[in-house]
């Protein structure tokens, strides 16, 4: 049986471009991504799509006791740009995401992540950045549900969003859902514009704006990509993230 069409009654999808979603409606079923107990994966996805295209991923992960699980995520591309991960933890797994949304023109981008704690000790960190120009849509919707026999979770959201025209629509909503009452948990969220002042003070030094601009762009998302271990993958990054950065100037 078919699935019906998200509606924005559905509130991960309340933000997304609905019309762009029929194009591609049924979306393939959630790549499941297993990890065994003690081991780890790292994950890179760089979404890059041309700009008429629709991308929906969903992805499910379970990580057994004591594996984890690093994520690095970059979408750019696409009419609509949508990545989905639902992670599940047992005991004394860990989570790592750190991820970038960079648009311009009319795209509407999303990471929609849901994060669960489902025994004791297991942690999780998400480091979330956005940059938006034009009439963009970029949003981020993630939730943390610890169940109540998770003891001892330490969970946290860092979320903050740039916008480099009024045009442009940021939505982020980190979510915390607790049921035990012994954990760590902790979020942030802040939806800002580019420094006058440093911006200000980098020109007084003989930086041209656009340059300026793009100096301020790649330190607020440096963090999210500068830890990748693997040297080829981080340099793929960071010169997708460069040259969507400079489109937007």
């Amino acid at each position: 049986m078919t699935c019906p069409l998200p509606t924005r009654r559905d509130e991960a999808w309340r933000y997304s471009d609905l019309a762009a979603v029929q194009r591609v409606w049924p979306v393939p079923a959630p790549e499941r991504i297993e990890v065994a107990a003690g081991e780890s994966i790292a994950r890179v996805m760089v979404q890059d799509a041309g700009a008429d295209e629709v991308v929906v991923r969903d992805y499910a992960v379970v990580l057994a006791a004591g594996a984890r699980a690093d994520f690095r995520v970059l979408t750019t591309g696409g009419a609509l740009g949508r990545i989905t991960i639902d992670v599940t933890l047992h005991d004394g797994a860990h989570f790592e995401l750190g991820a970038a949304l960079i648009g311009g023109g009319e795209q509407t981008l999303e990471l929609i992540t849901t994060v669960r704690h489902v025994a004791p000790n297991a942690t999780s960190n998400q480091v979330v950045r956005t940059v938006l120009g034009g009439h963009a849509t970029g949003s981020y919707l993630g939730k943390v549900a610890v169940a109540r026999d998770a003891q001892k979770t330490d969970a946290s959201q860092s979320v903050k969003a740039m916008l480099l025209t009024r045009t442009a629509t940021a939505n982020a909503k980190p979510e915390l859902e607790i049921y035990a009452d012994d954990v760590k948990c902790a979020h942030g969220c802040a939806i800002g514009e580019l420094d006058a002042a440093a911006l200000f003070y980098l020109a007084s030094r003989g930086i041209a704006p656009a340059d300026a601009k793009a100096l301020l762009l790649r330190a607020f998302i440096s963090g999210v990509f500068d830890d990748v271990a693997d040297e080829g993958a981080r340099a793929r990054l960071d010169a997708a993230a460069t040259a969507a950065l400079e489109r937007l100037l």
